[in-house]
Order: structure tokens, then sequence, then C-alpha cells
């Protein structure tokens, strides 16, 4: 039906013939010539129909935006005056030798373009990916799809896939369940993530295994995370972290080089845990942004402030302060803003020194707490900080990891709001995490990754006796100050991951209930092995520039885990539920 693209329309064709068909962008009548602009998956063109062409010019005068139509005409040269160098094809447009309506478009209940409400755009979803910002995402990822596939092939791997319907395992998440209608009253759950089926892989010799597989989750959801999602699962036999890391690294370099014609480093930078949460706040610190956190605590030791000298002299406590530049600019509203933020995340108060002028020591600032400091502590801090004129010092005191974490909160806002985010690419590794998480509440130890990560010691004694202090072999990848890929070694011993399901209160019997297979196969000569899994949607969103994984999906779900194009989830008639042996109660408020 077409002999050309629209964006592919140059100077190079100009006098010849083309035949297009695309979309009706905007359609417009400036004195007696029609205006089409013709839209397709490649790009625009200008399309001039002339009133002498009596039969095209009545049907292009009737056209609206997103009519459909195939165009027959010569391309021509625009006047230099009139190119458009925002466009590919800004120096050509096509003169219309015939006009065909493929199909007429109501009138669109969307303004196609980002003034679109995300409610609207995903409700008409159909209409938003011919808009030439999703049609670059969407085409980015079925990209990113090719060039891993490209890489991974090429280095031994072998896509394999695993089960959609399977057992119901604890892995950090609700399970999503599909009842069964031939075994009454037992289901099926959808997978976390492939981690089992993957580890059982290696028992089987397959050496190198990779999947780009759909995950589900039933979790609260925010801007990158969605109750279906895809990532790219990786595994691998007689593995160190190194050799992992190693893959890892180099497919990144690839896909990105084959997608983007971006260089990322020759060796990503790596920080333990510890340090990241120490230095940036955050274990998955944005190392665009150059402010860091800086412990105070040997300063304020002594200080009769009891709100610094108490955390600086508990040895599970931490006074970090955060220099920003040019922060004596933020106003009491700025501030106060600051304090509410950080107090959502355990914060519960926010100090602060504005730095006028550096050289005139304790003249030079202004702050409601400069009085409770004397003149060693103030001058230590303001040398400890590198703090310069125009600067604001944020104080954070009380427990480490949380302080650790409001403030490095405060870092990425502050960071935005005074447009100190750098650009270009920085990954870098985030190893050594703690092998468990104490839950109070709970009165137990949760995984920090997952229960099958192996830690660093081969002792079960000592991991036992040193549970709260033991470190995993897990490594999480991360760029731009988002988490795009994570793994570990894997426990391939049967009495370690038994003793590792005791730890996390997982008795015998309840294991054996939920992984009978796994300790099972775990038994019969499990070779060592590790892996990595990718966040596809992540990785996608960090290439567009999008802030939400919902705009680089094709069909996603909102906030609340609902489909506003098709209205999924929705209810079902009683005939199909009773042959499924169900029975819905009534929803207490």
């Amino acid at each position: 039906m077409r002999s050309h693209l629209c964006g592919d329309i140059t100077e190079q064709l100009a006098s010849q013939s083309v035949t297009l068909c695309g979309w009706v962008d905007r359609a417009r009548d400036l004195g007696g010539l029609v205006f089409i602009s013709l839209r397709d998956y490649r790009g625009i063109i200008q399309v001039v129909v002339d009133p002498d062409n009596k039969s095209a010019f009545e049907i292009a005068s009737s056209v609206r935006n997103e009519f459909c139509v195939r165009i027959s005409g010569q391309v021509r040269l625009r006047p230099e005056s009139q190119w458009n160098k925002d466009m590919l094809t800004g120096k050509v447009e096509i003169l219309a030798d015939s006009v065909e309506i493929l199909n007429a478009a109501a009138p669109i209940p969307m303004l196609m373009n980002d003034d679109d409400g995300e409610d609207i755009r995903l409700k008409y979803r159909y209409l938003d990916m011919r808009r030439p910002r999703m049609q670059n995402n969407m085409r980015t990822r079925a990209a990113l799809y090719q060039a891993i596939r490209s890489h991974l092939d090429a280095t031994g791997f072998c896509e394999l896939e695993t089960p959609i319907l399977t057992k119901a395992t604890p892995e950090g998440a609700r399970d999503y369940l599909v009842p069964s209608r031939v075994h009454g009253g037992e289901f099926y759950a959808l997978p976390q993530s492939p981690q089992l089926f993957k580890q059982l892989f290696m028992m089987s010799g397959m050496d190198r295994y990779y999947q780009i597989a759909r995950c589900f989750r039933d979790e609260d959801l925010r801007a990158d995370r969605q109750p279906e999602f895809t990532q790219l699962d990786i595994e691998m036999s007689f593995v160190t972290e190194a050799d992992v890391q190693e893959l890892a690294e180099n497919m990144l370099r690839d896909v990105f080089k084959q997608v983007l014609d971006v260089d990322l480093e020759a060796s990503f930078p790596r920080m333990t845990f510890h340090q990241a949460m120490e230095v940036y706040g955050s274990d998955k610190p944005d190392l665009r942004i150059a402010m860091q956190l800086v412990s105070v605590d040997a300063a304020l030791k002594d200080v009769e402030f009891k709100v610094f000298s108490g955390p600086a002299n508990d040895p599970t406590g931490r006074v970090a302060a955060l220099c920003v530049p040019g922060g004596t600019k933020f106003s009491r509203k700025n501030i106060d803003n600051y304090t509410q933020l950080v107090g959502k995340y355990g914060g519960k108060g926010l100090a602060w020194i504005k730095v006028n002028d550096l050289a005139a020591g304790r003249e030079g600032v202004q702050s409601p707490i400069a009085k409770f400091l004397d003149d060693k502590a103030l001058a230590t801090i303001l040398e400890q900080t590198a703090a310069a004129d125009g600067d604001i010092l944020f104080f954070g005191a009380g427990d480490w990891l949380t302080v650790s974490t409001f403030m490095g909160v405060l870092r990425l806002a502050c960071a935005k709001d005074l447009e100190l985010i750098t650009t270009g690419w920085k990954p870098l590794w985030v190893t050594d995490f703690p092998m468990f998480e104490w839950d109070a509440d709970a009165d137990r130890y949760f995984s920090m990754h997952h229960p099958f990560t192996a830690a660093r010691t081969n002792s079960i004694d000592e991991l036992k006796s040193e549970a709260g202090n033991a470190i995993s072999t897990g490594y999480d990848i991360v760029l731009n100050g988002a988490e795009i890929g994570g793994g570990s070694i894997r426990i391939h011993n049967p009495e370690m991951q038994q003793a590792v399901f005791e730890l996390l209160g997982i008795d015998a019997e309840e294991a054996e209930s939920k992984f009978g297979f796994l300790l099972e196969a775990l038994k019969y000569g499990c070779p060592p092995h590790g892996g990595i899994a990718f966040g596809i949607d992540r990785i996608v969103a960090q290439m567009t520039g999008e802030s939400s994984i919902r705009d680089v999906i094709a069909y996603p779900k909102t906030t609340s885990a609902q489909c506003l194009l098709t209205a999924a989830p929705s209810t079902v008639d009683a005939a199909q539920l009773d042959e499924l042996h169900i029975k819905v109660a009534p929803i207490l408020k």
C-alpha cells in the first residue's frame, strides 16, 4: 500500500513519486491550500494539497486529526526560509496527487500530547502509543530485547522458559493465586520470579541460562513497580561473584552501545552496602550528585546539645551533615518542607546552619543551633564538610540506619530542587549486604535479598551464632540512582539451606511443604552457582528518560493495580465461580 515511510522522506528523494500511509497529525486550511502533517512510526512529513487538484482537495478538506489516510504525490524541496530544523523531514514536503481516507476517526477523546492526564492515556492506550514519544519508548524496549539476546546467545547462554502456573512460595511479596478447576480447593501461584526453577536448571547441568521473564507480585505500587513486570533472568554454574559481575558489566556495555550508542565505563565502581548508606544514605546511590553525607560525631561528643551529643556517643547512633551548595537561598518555608519530608522517613527534626561568610567564623553563620556549639566544634564541622560561602548544612541525628536513610532522601530532594544532578551515566555495584534484617514487631529475621542467597561463611555454626552480623554474597547493580538489577551466589548445600530456613522461622515441615523439591534436588550433586536478574522496565525507563515505568510498558496497571483499558479486574459470573469451587464473601468495610 505504500512505497516509503513518512520519516524517511529526505531531499535525496526530491522529484520522485511516493505513496505514504499513516495518521493525520494535524490538518490546516490556509487560504486555499490544505496542509496535512502525516505521521507514522518513522516520523512526520508535511503534505500540501493544491485546490487545482479538486478530488484530492475535497477529500483533504474533510480530514481531521487521527484520520487514517493514504497519500500519493511528488517529493519537492521546501524554500530554505521554510525549513523546519526540528524535523528530519523539514527540508521537503509532498505535493499530493491523491488523498484516500482509509478509515475516518471519531473525535479524539484526548489531546494526544504530554498534557493528557495519565488516566485518560491509560484508558485509550492504543491512541497514546501513536505518539512519537511512546513509539520511541516501545521501540527502544524492542531494541533492548534484541541486543540482550544477541549478546547472551554469543556468550554461550541458553534461552529457556519456566512455568507461569507454579507453587506459592514466600519470596517477599504476596502471590497472585490462580484457582484450579480440576483440583478443587487448590491453587497455583503466578511466579514472583523464576528463582527456584533457574536454580534447578543449574542442577540439571544447563550451565548458562537466561530468560526474559514475566513476573507477578501483589504489592503496593509506585512509579517503579507494577503487579506484572519483566525481568532478564540469568543463572550460571561454577562461578564466583566476580564472574557474574563481569558478565553483567560486559552485557550492559554492549546493549547500551547497540541501543543508544552510549559508552559506559570500562569498569564499574564498587562499594559496600555500609559505605553506600554511610556516604550517600541509600543502597542505590545516584553518583551524578556530588553531595555526600559526612559523619560529624567526633566533633559533637562533648557539646551540651543532647540532640547531637546523645547519638554521637552511642555506638549505634550517628550525627550526619549534608553540605548543600547554594543552599543559603532556601527560605524558612523550604526548610520546613524538608523537615516534613525527612519526618516521613523517621527524622525527628532537621537542624541547619547557613554559611554566609566562612572567613568570619561564628559571626558569618546563621543558625538556631549555632549557640549550642562551641567554637572548636563549629570550626571542625565547617572544615569536615568543606563548606563554602552560600552553602547550607543540614544535620540528622539518631540511630545509624534511620539517619542515613532520611539524610539520603534529603540529599536527593535538594539536588533536584537546586538542579545539582549532572548528565551522563553512572553505574556502580553495591555489595556485602547484610544477610538478614531483624523485624522487632515480628520477632524474627527476614532475608535482605531472598532465602536462597549464600552467606560469606561456609560454617553453619558461625552463621547461626553471628546471624545479626552475617554478610551475604548478594550484589545490586545501580544506574543513576535506580536499582536495575540484583543477584547473588546461591546456597548449594542442603544443610546450609535448611539452616537459613530455620533462622528465617521456617521449620522443617514448612520447608518441606514449600521447598521440598528444591531441598531434594540439592542432594544430588548440586554445583556452585549464582546469577542476577535485571528489571527490563527500569532499564528502558532509564534509556528513554522516563520517570515512571508505566510509560515504557505497553499496557500497564494504575497505582491501584487496575487496567483502565480493559476495566480489569472485574467480577465473574456465579457459574464460573462454582466451577472453581469458590464463593465470594462480602467485602468488609
